[in-house]
């Protein structure tokens, strides 16, 4: 109960004021616990403030079209997130007639939410007594109690899912839930926590022990793989260009690009030259190709280091199915590429 009230007390004087955190609504709720998965408060509100804004309820982003909804997630990446914010908000607004599940139970049922994201709603909406479970609140327990398991383990998960339960205050849920998770994000810190002012130093047994920065432990590293894309700008005389959208599973689902061909290393601009005057759209004979950065473009993802390279591909005549650039800025696309519109050929994006 000590730990509870601590944790508590805390949170009351410390808390950042987030506008997720003022209301019940479980429409605004499970918004900003979705914008916040792999995210960053600071990256996100924007985000949320951007959503609420352009769909203040669950019934106008179920009415929105898809293109619209990605085109204000750009940047934000984890872009199957909003694919299924969408999918979600339909069935709710439509198969639900506007109301969320009340319950963790329930909750988990909905496309895109999982557990710690049930937990959550069920709480800070329903004031349900179940204990979220995020990075910030898997450090704060192995450090406090001195828990050694590997959390890269799946039944670790379990382990520390008992424990956030024991130790969550039944009679305030939501305000223990964000009371902890905030503590892990503004106190507990991954790296060099500043223990000599924290409220819980007196019985931390990872302080005591001198292991606060070896906890929690994970051993299992993500593999990475590099990709190598190379992004042909095609070009024509009216200063259009052709653009595609990206299908299939994989990244960037539904986001828009530039005609791309992946090779598995690095190429020469040479190279280059020689792959796209074999391909059967070159029909037309470019002017010339010309490589628009020296260096490559090195975008990284959780599971995936891109290694990325633009080349300007002009024509004399015009290309069928180009779009101008006005068209171009309002579809939405990976951030990366996104960029390299915004610095090369406009000053509007």
């Amino acid at each position: 109960m000590e730990f509870s009230n601590s944790l508590i007390h805390w949170y009351l004087q410390n808390k950042r004021d987030l506008p997720w955190r003022n209301t019940t609504n479980p429409y605004w709720i499970w918004l900003s616990e979705i914008m916040l998965q792999q995210t960053r408060v600071a990256q996100g509100l924007p985000y949320f403030l951007s959503f609420t804004e352009a769909f203040p309820t669950v019934f106008d982003l179920a009415n929105a079209d898809e293109e619209q909804v990605l085109k204000l997630w750009q940047g934000l990446g984890y872009y199957s997130r909003a694919r299924n914010l969408h999918t979600t908000a339909k069935h709710i607004a439509f198969e639900l007639n506007g109301e969320f599940p009340s319950t963790y139970k329930d909750l988990l049922q909905l496309k895109g939410v999982g557990e710690y994201t049930a937990a959550a709603i069920a709480s800070f909406s329903f004031d349900e007594p179940v204990a979220v479970l995020d990075g910030n609140v898997f450090r704060v327990l192995s450090r406090f109690y001195n828990v050694e398991s590997d959390i890269s383990l799946p039944k670790t998960k379990t382990e520390f899912q008992q424990l956030a339960q024991e130790v969550l205050d039944k009679n305030n849920p939501a305000l223990f839930n964000q009371a902890i998770m905030e503590f892990g994000a503004l106190q507990c810190v991954p790296k060099n926590p500043d223990c000599e002012t924290c409220v819980l130093n007196s019985s931390c047994a990872g302080l005591q022990f001198k292991k606060v920065n070896k906890l929690p432990v994970k051993t299992k590293k993500t593999k990475v793989t590099p990709r190598f894309l190379n992004y042909l700008i095609l070009k024509d005389s009216n200063a259009n260009f052709i653009i595609q959208k990206r299908e299939g599973k994989g990244i960037w689902e539904n986001l828009y690009e530039f005609p791309v061909f992946e090779t598995e290393s690095q190429l020469s601009e040479n190279e280059i030259i020689k792959e796209v005057s074999n391909m059967e759209f070159f029909n037309l004979k470019p002017i010339d190709v010309v490589s628009l950065h020296e260096d490559v473009i090195l975008h990284k993802l959780s599971h995936q280091h891109l290694n990325i390279r633009f080349f300007e591909v002009q024509f004399d005549s015009k290309l069928p199915d180009s779009k101008p650039i006005t068209e171009i800025e309002k579809l939405p696309f990976p951030i990366v590429i996104h960029n390299f519109i915004a610095t090369n050929y406009c000053n509007s994006l």
